[in-house]
């Protein structure tokens, strides 16, 4: 783990790292990509994940930077809210979270 990972995962612990959330309509989730050291980083970041969303055939995709402390990655709507793909590790998981 470099530095910049140490400082990113503490800013997470303190709630002041920046993640890209994503939600989509179909599937109807939220996911939560991070944590980024700064917004500009997030903002860069952002692109991937939509791409690989929109590779999975994702509709209504909406993308927002912000500040907060996800409990979960994925949130799954259609399955009562439970964090379905956190344990498993999508392939869109490629920060650590």
């Amino acid at each position: 783990m470099n530095i910049q990972d140490l400082w990113s995962s503490a800013l997470h612990l303190v709630g002041q790292a920046w993640w890209v959330e994503i939600t989509t309509e179909r599937p109807h989730c939220t996911y939560y990509f991070g944590p980024f050291i700064s917004a500009v980083e997030a903002d860069a970041a952002k692109i991937g994940y939509v791409e690989d969303l929109e590779s999975e055939s994702a509709q209504g995709i909406q993308v927002a930077i912000k500040r907060c402390k996800p409990v979960q990655m994925t949130i799954d709507y259609e399955d009562n809210g439970q964090d379905v793909y956190n344990s498993a590790k999508s392939s869109m998981s490629g920060q650590f979270g």
